[in-house]
């Protein structure tokens, strides 16, 4: 098996063991309406590349195998809520997304999208229930917690809740919706430069950044990080988040629904503001491999292995 059919394997196992996590782990009839019940499935069990739970995963991965370089891992079972947590999050804010008031998309992950099935209503509503069962789930108690780990386990909530919330990826959806339109567009189709490349970076570090941030920190808190390991993971995943949000970009202009599972085409329609706006796509794909490389070295710098590096070339090479 080479090095690539390996790691896909290992993506496989992971989400194969996230799948059954999520599924396990969500509210049915009697304890909740039915209809709820469904809707919340129909969105958070409809595939998709799961990278953000598999990044908690890997993370809390790598340091174990830091901290014990003799162990037979074959995985990080305690960091799996966690896991569940950031995916169930990723999925409120993806039917959010969709709805008519924001993006209005009708395709997502291959199939309709949440209010098209359920309408406007029920759709906010599961996407609501989602966030809010993830801090159900995160919040559990393990048996026989010791209070380190329940410290732990405090500090993964506070942080996945700060990257959620206003100063995080709502508030960067926030600034993407008063960025949406405003483009000011010159030659070649390409956004003028005071359109801002820094401000392009802060909508996206907080409204993708931050959740796949949060993604990496929360399991790396949970299987005993020191501080200067956060801060490293941290600096890894801002590369990382920025390396995936362009490589999202280009795809929206290259990409295929087939591929994909979405809608293609409609950031340059909506004026969104994208990297391929503003830098073009030559340049955009070069940024992107900067930023993998830069997430790599964060790596190297904290002496962490594991899958994390992989990761960081699977986001920049990915085709959906």
């Amino acid at each position: 098996m080479t090095n690539d059919q390996e790691f896909e394997h290992y993506l496989r196992v992971r989400r194969t063991e996230i799948e059954t996590a999520l599924e396990a782990g969500l509210p049915t009839p009697p304890a909740c309406p039915a209809l709820i019940a469904d809707a919340m499935r129909y969105s958070l069990l409809a595939g998709g590349k799961r990278l953000r739970p598999i990044l908690t995963l890997a993370a809390a991965e790598s340091v174990n195998v830091r901290n014990d370089p003799g162990r037979d891992l074959t995985g990080s079972p305690s960091a799996m809520p966690a896991a569940c947590a950031v995916e169930l999050i990723h999925t409120y804010s993806l039917i959010h997304d969709d709805l008519p008031s924001m993006d209005d998309d009708d395709v997502r992950r291959g199939r309709p999208t949440a209010h098209v099935v359920y309408g406007d209503a029920v759709a906010i509503l599961a996407g609501d229930a989602l966030l809010t069962h993830a801090f159900e789930v995160l919040a559990r108690p393990e048996a026989e917690e010791t209070p380190p780990r329940l410290a732990r386990r405090l500090r993964a909530i506070a942080r996945l809740a700060g990257a959620a919330g206003a100063a995080g990826m709502v508030g960067g959806q926030v600034l993407d919706v008063e960025a949406t339109g405003n483009l000011t567009i010159v030659g070649n189709g390409r956004a003028a430069p005071e359109t801002g490349h820094e401000a392009l970076r802060e909508i996206h570090e907080r409204k993708t950044g931050a959740l796949i941030g949060a993604a990496a920190a929360i399991g790396a808190i949970l299987a005993g990080a020191d501080h200067p390991t956060v801060a490293a993971i941290d600096a890894y995943s801002t590369h990382l988040g920025l390396a995936f949000q362009i490589v999202d970009d280009i795809l929206d202009v290259e990409g295929s629904v087939a591929d994909l599972g979405k809608t293609t085409g409609k950031d340059a329609v909506a004026g969104k503001p994208t990297y391929p706006a503003v830098h073009g796509v030559a340049r955009s794909r070069a940024l992107a491999t900067n930023a993998a490389a830069a997430a790599r070295d964060a790596l190297a710098e904290a002496n962490l292995g594991g899958r994390l590096g992989e990761i960081a070339d699977w986001v920049v090479s990915r085709r959906q």
